[in-house]
């Protein structure tokens, strides 16, 4: 086990860079991503055995792990000595893309496995995987790769064979159910057929026991030192002057405490990790009180759960699972409270360190276990440092915001938790952001108990308590004294709905927001709890009023079924290579942590880490700066300003609008004002606190409409585009009807996994300089450091291995991270790495633009639209960078797939003050695409034709001239559509919603069907060109370069199947290293989905120059390999050498006249989905997802549906979960300019969880495309826009909803769809008392 340095105190956390193991990645720092997952083992003296966890590294203090075993990815197989079945499951399943999540997969499955005394089951699978995040995959291939580790059929563990079973029929390890997977025989045809809900990839994997010893001989067992070694009293020193302590009897916490009264006590530090690491709170003396016997104890009393304060959480749910099966059911309805609210709690990561004591002692008004020690009546016992014990009950502990009853020399000792009564019930409610690992925006915890009396249900005991509405968790007095002594009927129902909405005060500014949706929660939880009483006491007697059929929908809970997904393509071969499904090249590395980051890089002893100096105001002038702070602590090594740039300050990746350290005038809040370099990351960090700036403050812009209203909007930033006479056909009366509205597009952050970091070096002092980065655009870091240091680019040299992730993020953004390391880099001589932490990297690097569309159109009464009049506005932020590219591309794509005959669109550019947005996968175009799926549906309603109708009846077809004069060829969209409409069965499947949503008022469902057409080319012509350098060595093998980025996309891995086959030899014989400039000069980003198109054709270009060469060698002789025939030309003097390059043919578009062929083609897809809400919490799940996507003929198409399931659930993301919550008119709780959401806690992306319960992937077969390499056609961004089908589809659900409650008629829904969003769309009796139907919920736009 090794250290690596973390935390604001200076405390070293559990990792291993120390010692070069960098598999344990550091992706949030927060555990909120579960990047650096690791197994912590130990040995229980209680209950004497091994217990495994898998704990976040990232909040694991180094000293608390002090005799345990610690297990990172390097621990279980690598490259070398061979992998663990865990890591080989995941590399062959195609379930590593960019690969800096998988090490966190690995180890918490392999945690999973190794704590289990039997097979886990899928569920189980799921749950041990909601602490991980994937920003790639879209997570199905991950759950099928770890499903063969599961429980689906005996047989295996009965030692039986497949050829027991009678007819020799195969039972499927994904499923558990018969079919043909098994049978299939492998065929050598150059036209191979796959498709299904699984293939030839499972294969049943055996389990012994808990020491794996079944999965690998090598497995790690629990070293037998550490069986005899005693846990001892701990006295350790920190960084800064911090004690840490670790006693192990409850005496010493006592004499610890009387010693320090203000020690803060530790168990798993996920609260006091954070505290100290983002909040910046300063705690000088720690103690862990994980040891302490007293303080674990869990007891099974006669009255109760006797239940210590250390006691982890994982190991509460495991004992209330129990206790909930063994003892009677009267006597548990708070256990199984309990249960379901824990199940909800975070990631098992967390659960497993995190104890009960600390969550009650924190306090947090949103804590999840609170309210339910409140409402069950639960007793916390104290005892101060002279062993003195008080009890009180849980309602009475909660004083303030983050303040108890608990004096300075007292501990939390134990908490009572009383069994409940018959006719007693108690019932948890949560409502989050997302359903796994998310805080509450509102929870509750409820209690009544019922007497009988004279046929009537009174109520003689209750509690209602609430999280999320007040700085403590919330006890509803006047709400308990109401309902006391009335009868469980209607009229209490209706009654306490009223005495809450009086109890509960929530004031418009009140922290966290949304306050019209907390509010109708408050009241949502207590209309299901009546309704769940109601039913549970209709099952146990006879209620005078039954709850009708249904309303029990409220209460029926959510079961998600383990994900299902099945993929059907066509497999068309050409050569060795072409057109088979591959596993990614680096799939091995990544699954052992062997993979490497621009981060993993050793740093020389002399190495300096740099922290950039950011402004805090949206707009201001910088008036003086004091560095003497900084310039005074211990590791400083340097700090630089504008003034000392060497070259020129200003840059840009189109117009030099942007500083690259503010001088005088700052205009975002993480505007970089200059850098600090040190000896140690956390030590440059702080220097950079340590500089204080003084502002004049200047009025800011904080939105588009503020934007508009300024006439604030970037030079030269206008476009038009003009087809037909948008006018005339308005005033001609052509149009049957005509309608208007405004479309708001919520943003995205990119959330790659690996944020920001560059390494910079010089050499020959300086002469020369030298860096990786993580970047898509080597060559834009080598323009920019070039740029600001006044050296010619032949002198700078930048290189990418691999990237954690892109998407658009790092085409630009990434750039000015290198120029700012660059310069004390070179200034100093000394290697200078910067590497942005995660709220940082939020906070200033951009997202997706958000847009508003305002749209006129003009259409017949049978939904044929005759005219579009659009304008469309984006939000840049604070420079150009590449925004109006993406608003080009928004009006390319406003279109989306229909024929209008008449169109205008006139767009711009919005200066704001926040950090400048950049591209994202789409660049534009889903936005441009949303607009217009808003306009189809407005048509719909208007008309009352389902959205399908209307779309079928526009769509374009061959040979349709666009409104930029682009004219279509090879259509393939209906085709699509027709298979997909088919696929899905689409009446039935709207029948069947139908139906549901009769029988069920409060959970609705909707289906919806979205197509899409993405333009294919770089809509800047000279970017469309690329690179590569082949070179063929004398034993056969072929090193490729080109100049594309490998960012988890499969880039390389295509290309080098490209050589393969090119040359007709193996893909293994194939290389490609990195991304360099001294290489492959001048290339392009690695952006608009064009790179295997364009460095495919590169890299064919040098083939056959080489193959060229090599012939006349060859048809002389009969060479029996490769390598032969790669030596002869070598004894011939043959250049094995070739540089290859592509420019795209036949395509060029012209500003001036608004006519040409931006793109090269089309990639055409369709998707349906249906999903299933909760009207009265706004939690929706996403049932069935099925995508139809024409991509010609696939080099790769296991990669290609990796990219198509990544891309829809990262497009989920975007149009139901990720919300960006700026300083703004709209959100004046946050201070101007400052984003909210900047790390996993406030910003959720989707989960495992999220992912539809049967996703479906089917490429168009018989589609070769004869415009790209090999008929195949780019795959990246198109099927992000598909996710909007969900979008469509909880619209769909939400109109039932809405009709039901007597509201028929338009009403928006912008994006993303967040509970918020979907609950106060679906207006009933609830949400009338605090908004009208009408309201719409605030957007940062």
């Amino acid at each position: 086990m090794a250290v690596e340095r973390g935390g604001e105190a200076g405390k070293e956390t559990v990792g291993g860079r120390d010692l070069g193991l960098t598999g344990t990645k550091l992706g949030c720092g927060e555990g909120g991503c579960g990047a650096c997952t690791v197994m912590v083992s130990y040995f229980d003296q209680l209950h004497k055995k091994c217990v495994h966890h898998a704990v976040n590294a990232c909040l694991a203090p180094l000293y608390s792990v002090e005799g345990m075993h610690v297990i990172t990815v390097e621990g279980i197989g690598n490259r070398k000595l061979g992998l663990h079945p865990v890591q080989e499951s995941l590399a062959s399943s195609h379930g590593s893309q960019c690969g800096f999540c998988t090490p966190g997969f690995v180890m918490s499955m392999y945690a999973l496995l190794r704590s289990c005394q039997t097979p886990p089951t899928e569920q189980q699978i799921e749950e041990s995987l909601a602490g991980n995040l994937c920003r790639c995959t879209g997570y199905r291939p991950i759950i099928d790769a770890f499903r063969v580790f599961a429980k689906t059929d005996d047989m295996i563990y009965t030692g039986a064979t497949l050829a027991d079973r009678q007819g020799n029929e195969f039972i499927c390890p994904s499923t558990g159910k018969p079919c043909s997977c098994g049978l299939k025989s492998d065929s050598n045809s150059e036209n191979m057929k796959e498709s299904g809900t699984c293939n030839e990839r499972y294969k049943q994997l055996s389990y012994s026991d808990i020491d794996g010893s079944k999965y690998n001989d090598r497995e790690l067992i629990f070293p037998p030192e550490l069986l005899l070694r005693k846990s001892a009293f701990l006295s350790l020193s920190g960084f800064g002057g911090l004690k840490w302590y670790r006693p192990v009897s409850l005496q010493h916490v006592l004499e610890l405490k009387a010693k320090y009264p203000e020690a803060k006590l530790v168990n798993g530090n996920t609260e006091v990790g954070i505290e100290m690491r983002l909040k910046r709170l300063q705690y000088k003396v720690l103690v862990s009180v994980a040891q302490v016997p007293e303080l674990n104890i869990l007891h099974v009393k006669d009255n109760g759960l006797e239940i210590g304060a250390a006691v982890k959480l994982s190991e509460l749910l495991s004992v209330l699972r129990r206790v909930s099966l063994d003892r009677a059911a009267h006597e548990v309805s708070s256990c199984n409270a309990f249960i379901e609210q824990i199940k909800w709690f975070a990631g098992t990561q967390i659960r497993n360190v995190a104890s009960v004591g600390g969550n009650v002692c924190t306090a947090s008004p949103i804590s999840d276990l609170n309210p339910l020690w409140m409402a069950t009546g639960a007793k916390f016992h104290l005892i101060n440092s002279k062993g003195n014990i008080r009890t009180i009950l849980a309602e009475n502990f909660f004083l303030g915001y983050r303040k108890i009853d608990l004096s300075s020399d007292e501990i939390l000792l134990s908490i009572h938790l009383p069994w409940t009564r018959p006719y007693e019930f108690v019932k948890e409610f949560k409502q989050a952001h997302r359903k796994d690992d998310d805080i509450a925006l509102v929870n509750a915890g409820m209690r009544v108990h019922l007497e009988k009396k004279n046929e009537e249900w009174l109520v003689s005991d209750a509690s209602i308590v609430y999280g999320g509405v007040a700085a403590v968790s919330f006890f509803a007095s006047k709400t308990k004294d109401f309902l006391i002594g009335k009868s469980w009927n209607k009229e209490l129902l209706d009654g306490a709905l009223k005495v809450l909405e009086e109890d509960i005060l929530l004031k418009e500014d009140a922290p966290g927001g949304m306050v019209e949706f907390r509010k109708s929660l408050t009241l949502s939880f207590f209309f299901k709890y009546f309704l769940w009483v109601s039913r549970e006491l209709d099952v146990k007697t006879t209620l005078t009023e039954s709850v009708p059929p249904s309303y029990l929908s409220a209460i029926q809970p959510s079961h998600k079924p383990p994900v299902i997904g099945s993929q059907d393509y066509e497999i068309v071969k050409h050569g060795t290579a072409v057109g088979s499904p591959e596993m990614h090249l680096s799939a091995t590395l990544q699954v052992t942590g062997e993979a490497e980051y621009a981060d993993d890089i050793a740093m020389p002893p002399n190495g300096l880490h740099a922290a950039l100096i950011l402004s805090r105001k949206p707009h201001a002038r910088i008036f003086s700066i004091d560095d003497s702070g900084a310039k005074s602590l211990p590791g400083f090594e340097g700090i630089f300003y504008a003034k000392d740039v060497p070259g020129d300050n200003f840059i840009g990746p189109v117009v030099a609008d942007e500083e690259l350290f503010a001088s005088e005038l700052v205009t975002c809040v993480g505007q970089v004002i200059g850098i600090v370099v040190a000896d140690t990351h956390e030590n440059a960090k702080l220097a950079a606190r340590r500089v204080h700036v003084e502002y004049e403050e200047l009025p800011p812009i904080l939105s588009i409409e503020d934007a508009i209203k300024s006439k604030s909007f970037h030079p030269g930033s206008e476009r038009q585009f003009k087809k037909g006479d948008v006018d005339l056909c308005f005033q001609s009366g052509g149009c049957d009807r005509i309608i208007e509205g405004e479309v708001q597009v919520g943003g995205q952050e990119h959330f790659y996994l690996e944020s920001m970091s560059s390494l910079v070096w010089t050499m020959d002092s300086g002469n020369e300089v030298h860096m990786i980065s993580s970047t898509q655009a080597p060559q834009k870091h080598q323009k920019y450091v070039s740029h600001v240091l006044g050296l010619p680019m032949s002198k700078v040299v930048c290189k990418t291995k691999r990237i954690g992730g892109g998407f658009g993020g790092k085409e630009t953004r990434s750039a000015f991270i290198a120029a700012a390391a660059s310069v004390p880099c070179y200034l100093l001589n000394r290697h200078v790495k910067l590497t942005l932490d995660r709220d940082v990297d939020m906070m200033i690097t951009g997202q997706r633009h958000s847009f508003l569309g305002k749209y006129k159109v003009g259409f017949t009464n049978e939904g044929k639209v005759l005219a579009l009049d659009l304008e469309i506005y984006n939000n840049a932020g604070n420079s150009h960078d590449l925004s109006l590219p993406v608003l080009e591309r928004a009006m390319f794509h406003s279109d989306n797939v229909y024929e209008i005959p008449n169109v205008q669109i006139n767009g711009n550019v919005c200066f704001t003050n926040f950090p400048s947005n950049t591209a994202f996968r789409g660049f534009g175009g889903p936005q441009g695409m949303l607009i217009a799926e808003n306009w189809i549906q407005r048509i719909a309603m208007e008309l009352k034709k389902s959205p399908e109708e209307i779309r079928e009846i526009n769509f374009q077809s061959e040979g349709s001239i666009l409104h930029y004069g682009q004219v279509l060829e090879h259509f393939t969209l209906r085709e699509l559509w027709n298979q997909l409409k088919s696929s899905c069965n689409f009446p039935k499947a709207r029948a069947e919603v139908d139906e549901f949503n009769v029988q069920n008022r409060w959970k609705k469902r909707g289906i919806a069907m979205v197509p899409t057409k993405f333009g294919i080319s770089f809509t800047t012509k000279f970017m469309n060109q690329a690179g590569a350098l082949v070179q063929v060595y004398t034993d056969g093998t072929v090193l490729v370069t080109h100049g594309g980025v490998e960012m988890g996309q499969g880039l390389h891995t295509k290309v080098a199947q490209i050589a393969a086959s090119a040359f007709n030899i193996p893909l293994s014989s194939v290389f490609i290293s990195e991304t360099s400039t001294d290489k492959v000069p001048n290339s392009s980003p690695t952006a608009a989905s064009a790179s295997s198109d364009m460095y495919g054709a590169a890299v064919l270009d040098a083939c056959e120059q080489i193959k060229a060469r090599m012939e006349p060698i060859a048809s002389k002789h009969n060479f029996f390999s490769f390598a032969e025939l790669a030596h002869a030309c070598y004894l011939e003097r043959i250049d094995l050498s070739a540089h290859g390059f592509h420019a795209t043919p036949d395509i060029g578009f012209d500003w001036k006249t608004c006519k040409g062929k931006p793109f090269s083609y089309f990639t055409y897809g369709a998707a349906f989905a249906e999903v299933e809400i909760d009207t009265l919490t706004g939690d929706f799940h996403t049932r069935v997802a099925n995508i139809f996507l024409d991509l010609g003929h696939s080099l790769n198409p296991a990669i290609d549906v990796g990219q198509v399931e990544g891309a829809f659930v990262q497009g989920l993301g975007w149009v139901a979960l990720e919300e960006l919550k700026w300083g703004d008119a709209a959100h004046k709780w946050i201070p101007p300019g400052f984003l909210y959401t900047c790390g996993p806690g406030n910003y959720k992306i989707p989960s495992l969880n999220d992912v539809p319960s049967k996703f479906s992937v089917s490429l168009l077969k018989g589609s070769p495309n004869v415009k790209a390499i090999h008929s195949s056609k780019a795959v990246g961004e198109p099927p992000f826009f598909l996710a909007s089908a969900v979008l469509f589809a909880i619209k769909d659900a939400i109109t039932a909803a809405r009709t039901e409650a007597g509201y028929t008629g338009w009403f928006p829904l912008d994006n993303p769809a967040t509970p918020e969003r979907i609950r106060m769309a679906c207006t009933d009796e609830i949400t009338s008392r605090f908004v009208d139907s009408k309201f719409r919920p605030k957007l940062s736009i």
